[in-house]
């Protein structure tokens, strides 16, 4: 969690990426660095959320609900938990977000070893 907390400070001052455009672009290159991955989801997930996420300062022991969902949903993605998995983004993310988001997710769980 704390590599993303990381990447979601150096993204607060940056332009918020599109949800939709990022995922059209690493689609297509599938040897994108996880660096990138984690940039466009936590640059987009407010945007697939409807809402800013609540994400704590990197080494802080707490873990917002925004946090955990995001940790759940990685962990069903890398156990390969299907069902888990599209219950987390069905229970939070539009229809129309659903897809990239779970792109974006799949991912970076198969270039997080561990978060």
């Amino acid at each position: 969690m704390n590599e993303l907390r990381h990447v979601a400070l150096r993204c607060r001052a940056a332009a918020r990426t599109d949800l939709f455009d990022a995922c059209a672009v690493l689609s297509q290159t599938p040897n994108v660095a996880r660096a990138a991955y984690a940039e466009v989801l936590m640059k987009s997930l407010a945007q697939a959320l409807g809402a800013s996420p609540v994400l704590h300062r990197p080494n802080v022991a707490e873990v917002s609900f925004d946090e955990a969902w995001l940790l759940r949903t990685i962990a069903a993605a890398q156990a390969d938990d299907r069902s888990s998995f599209l219950f987390l983004i069905r229970s939070r993310v539009p229809h129309t977000a659903r897809r990239n988001l779970g792109f974006l997710i799949l991912s970076l769980s198969e270039r997080f070893s561990q978060i």
